[in-house]
């Protein structure tokens, strides 16, 4: 099982370092967005683009977006990069290391800090599993491409256990939940905003969640190094930078509309389930520093490494410091980090 999910998504992966253009963190950052510059900005579900539309944000762009795709997923995300049709995205810690293992250069250029677990482990229905330890010789859903993987591996680890003791059954996160539903895994990671839906069905026939302390530290916006090193597009992410963090702060700010608008009318789900899943958001951090989130990213290459998911590299690599300080600048006070 561990061959088996070491390779899920890297049939073009390569053990070479990610190569690409020349970032120096001393450089100074192109600050000027002239007309005509364009970015594809990813908007999974929608989200990115209605936060900023519902918020009058969308006004502030000083600069054409080209699209908004519904891409969300890491390896989905590398994909598009890959391709050129995509040169701004939003994800968790783990997609930027996986890009950085098949050999793809691109960099984080803006961080959230999330302070309480994003995920959940649900359990299959008639199941009686009650604590993490109890996930020994128990199949486990994993995706080593997503942050899925990588709270499980670390809830693993908190636990005592190793990649030996259970067996990690290599899935993409779409298929969770029909996974679990079937039956054909014990245990599966579920985004908070998942777990409401499939608990209302399936809480009848013993199906549950388990609850741990472990977070996913790292909410990003990344960029590829390409994109990074033409001085009209990086001028234009360091001009959305600001405009991303407010409209995070926005959505904190207006639950009741942000519900509503999102989780009512483009989710389908209803109006209870919507305020459960808002209920367990994390309120946004920017950090004024990269520190934490580049030390965080340092446990968690090694933590892969381990595993034999990926091979170890400095974390500093996947971070353009140039723009380190201006999502923090844009927030009030509450909102830094």
């Amino acid at each position: 099982m561990l061959g088996a999910g070491a390779a899920l998504g890297l049939s073009a992966c390569t053990s070479a370092a990610a190569s690409g253009p020349a970032l120096s963190s001393s450089a100074a950052l192109p600050t000027k967005v002239p007309s005509g510059t364009s970015l594809s900005i990813a908007s999974s579900l929608g989200a990115q683009q209605l936060q900023l539309q519902l918020s009058g944000l969308i006004k502030q762009i000083p600069f054409t977006v080209s699209s908004w795709p519904n891409i969300g997923a890491g390896p989905d995300v590398i994909n598009a990069f890959r391709a050129n049709s995509l040169d701004l995205a939003n994800n968790a810690g783990i997609p930027p290391i996986q890009a950085h293992f098949q050999g793809y250069d691109a960099r984080i250029v803006a961080l959230d800090l999330t302070r309480k677990p994003s995920y959940l482990f649900a359990t299959k229905p008639h199941s009686d599993i009650s604590s993490v330890a109890q996930f020994a010789g128990k199949k486990l859903a994993f995706s080593q491409g997503q942050a899925q993987g990588v709270v499980l591996l670390r809830a693993l680890h908190e636990a005592g256990l190793k990649d030996s003791d259970v067996q990690l059954v290599p899935l993409t996160s779409n298929q969770f939940l029909t996974a679990l539903e079937a039956g054909q895994v014990d245990i599966a990671p579920l985004a908070i905003s998942q777990a409401p839906a499939y608990l209302n069905k399936y809480a009848a026939d013993g199906a549950h969640t388990i609850t741990t302390d472990v977070v996913d530290l790292l909410n990003l916006l990344w960029a590829p190094a390409d994109v990074l090193a033409d001085a009209d597009k990086a001028a234009a992410i360091a001009a959305f930078i600001p405009i991303w963090a407010k409209g995070l702060v926005w959505v904190y700010e207006n639950p009741a509309v942000w519900d509503q608008e999102f989780y009512v009318k483009t989710q389908n789900i209803s109006l209870t389930q919507a305020q459960q899943v808002t209920a367990l958001s994390n309120k946004p951090l920017l950090p004024s520093s990269w520190d934490e989130a580049i030390a965080w990213e340092q446990q968690t290459i090694d933590l892969l490494a381990e595993g034999g998911f990926v091979k170890s590299f400095k974390a500093e690599t996947l971070f353009d410091r140039r723009f380190e300080h201006l999502a923090a600048a844009a927030v009030p006070a509450q909102y830094r980090s």
